[in-house]
């Protein structure tokens, strides 16, 4: 996962996408990175890895002038954890400078890279982002937008797309829309942003203008917004867990309230899964607070603040190196042993996907003095990966997909352990059920998935890409 933003028309740009991806932080711990375009059309770029605030000083924000910038926050789910990987790319174009912020994964991008390595080609980093790239210089069409659709409509996956190309900002989704995209407006100039959530746009005060729908294409350049050919029509597949965990719950995607749809869930997962005499319910922080909520409304147990996070560390999900994770988690919370002491307690989390943090936090409120502990997950069993963006890189590390409810619930140490089942959450998450992607729980992937997929994700770094 990773969070983008895209601004045009504001003077020092660099420093508002600076504090866009504040609020897109959650969407990547990797790296940073932020390109800007001056009235020369000239490109700056600085990327560093790390967290938005370790990589941007002052003096780095100085050396970005411009009225046009892109900013990515990434952590990897195609290329390894290096600095050649972080993003905005930028690269000379014919057209001029052109960079690029993605926010997704492409399905296709091996065979892609084969071919085009066969063709002459030399890649810089084994991201599949890089792959646009090339496909863009390639193409013999004239205007720039037709190269760029020409390259979309190679690629099969999921994408959200910032992209300068000279002093123009161009916008795009793909024609499922896995990912969200927002266009939002300045002031009351020719200032234009686009950003991943909406939580980005209440920070930097620019006014929501709209979500971008699957398949759109905007053309941002002087304070003009086209709406340009939109890419070809496919079922749309938006990604349920971007409501289920990634957003912020302050954010609006896929139009709807990430907070209202967290809310939801508990009260699905109270219906499902009640927990008779049980003392409290309480959420493990912060993106299941909504659905803790949610619960004990439903279930009429009084809600509590039993776990405390350190929010001096960040995600344990997202963090891509599995012993850097574990021990991520032994501090980043502390239980409140007034309210856990032999007390009958629900706990409630969005999501269960390895079970190393959930088995520790169950030790630690067991030894914090709680008599029972019953779990409660907000969504169905996560049984295989995901394709689309998200770290869940192989089967053999989701605890679902080799494990049964009760072999899970023994491995975790609870008395009761439910899961939200995939109708409850499609329910939760209110429309159309058939409009979201749920194959990381259901193991209906939208799209083809090569063979190769698995292993190209995690492909060599910069070195050997280099030396193909």
């Amino acid at each position: 996962m990773c969070g983008i933003i895209g601004v045009s028309g504001v003077p020092d740009a660099a420093r508002l996408a600076y504090l866009g991806l504040y609020s897109l932080q959650h969407r990547g711990q990797e790296s940073a990175g932020i390109v800007a375009v001056d009235g020369a059309g000239v490109a700056r770029s600085h990327r560093g890895m790390g967290l938005v605030g370790e990589v941007f000083t002052e003096q780095v924000l100085a050396g970005l002038p411009g009225d046009v910038a892109i900013g990515h926050t990434r952590y990897s789910t195609a290329g390894t954890s290096v600095l050649a990987n972080a993003q905005p790319v930028l690269a000379r174009y014919r057209e001029g400078p052109l960079a690029l912020g993605h926010n997704g994964n492409l399905t296709n991008a091996a065979q892609l890279r084969t071919d085009l390595v066969a063709k002459g080609s030399i890649f810089q980093t084994s991201s599949d982002s890089e792959v646009l790239v090339h496909l863009i210089a390639r193409s013999e069409a004239r205007e720039p937008e037709d190269q760029l659709m020409d390259a979309f409509e190679r690629v099969e996956g999921a994408y959200s797309l910032v992209i300068t190309v000279g002093r123009t900002l161009y916008a795009i989704v793909d024609s499922r829309g896995f990912r969200p995209l927002w266009l939002g407006r300045l002031g009351g100039g020719q200032g234009h942003v686009v950003v991943s959530e909406t939580c980005a746009l209440d920070l930097i005060g620019a006014t929501p203008v709209r979500e971008l729908q699957p398949g759109e294409f905007l053309r941002i350049h002087d304070g003009a917004v086209d709406q340009l050919p939109a890419l070809p029509a496919k079922p749309h597949r938006r990604c349920i867990f971007e409501l289920v965990y990634f957003s912020r719950p302050d954010s609006t995607i896929f139009g709807r309230s990430v907070d209202k749809v967290r809310r939801a869930l508990g009260r699905e997962l109270a219906r499902e899964h009640p927990a008779p005499g049980a003392d409290c319910v309480f959420s493990v922080p912060d993106s299941s607070n909504a659905m803790a909520l949610g619960f004990a409304e439903e279930a009429g147990i009084k809600l509590e603040h039993a776990l405390i996070r350190n929010h001096y560390v960040g995600r344990t999900f997202i963090h891509p190196a599995q012993a850097v994770r574990n021990s991520k988690v032994k501090i980043k919370f502390n239980p409140v042993r007034e309210v856990l002491l032999g007390r009958n307690v629900v706990v409630v989390d969005d999501s269960l996907v390895r079970g190393t943090t959930s088995q520790g936090l169950v030790q630690m409120i067991r030894q914090a003095g709680a008599a029972q502990v019953h779990f409660r997950v907000a969504s169905p069993p996560i049984t295989g990966p995901c394709y689309y963006g998200i770290d869940t890189p192989s089967r053999d590390e989701l605890i679902a997909s080799s494990n049964s409810v009760e072999q899970i619930r023994q491995h975790l140490g609870v008395e009761t352990l439910g899961y939200l089942s995939l109708e409850g959450m499609l329910r939760a998450a209110g429309g159309d059920p058939a409009q979201f992607c749920h194959a990381c729980f259901s193991g209906q992937y939208p799209t083809a998935i090569p063979d190769d997929l698995t292993a190209s994700r995690h492909a060599a770094p910069l070195v050997t890409a280099v030396s193909v």
